[in-house]
């Protein structure tokens, strides 16, 4: 069992925003932003590319009440979801970083080289 399905059954403690039926949101325990919520889906799937469309839609309404829940929805925030090991993905469970509370830069990317994939 992973390690997000055993916060999902409570097995290990985490900082919940919200919950329904089908997702949960939590806060990341090392925060990249003053705001740093995971929303992943209970039902498991192991990333983006496996992902249906249906839970996307729900992911969609699900997000969009986090960030109104911790009043991000104005200032702005930054999705984000990796997938695979180059994307940067470290547990293998579909989840949603949620970024906000601050002007977000994006200077991360400025080692990558982009050699070969053009």
């Amino acid at each position: 069992m992973c390690l997000f399905c055993k916060i999902i059954k409570k097995e290990i403690p985490a900082n919940i925003i919200l919950e329904d039926d089908d997702f949960i949101a939590f806060h990341d325990i090392n925060p990249k932003a003053p705001v740093h919520i995971l929303a992943i889906p209970k039902k498991h799937v192991n990333s983006f590319n496996e992902v249906s469309s249906s839970t996307m839609s729900g992911m969609t309404n699900f997000i969009q009440k986090v960030t109104n829940e911790v009043k991000i929805q104005e200032s702005g925030y930054r999705i984000i979801t990796n997938i695979g090991s180059d994307g940067g993905q470290e547990v293998g469970h579909l989840h949603f970083h949620i970024l906000g509370g601050a002007k977000l830069k994006w200077g991360h990317l400025s080692d990558a080289d982009p050699k070969g994939h053009f």
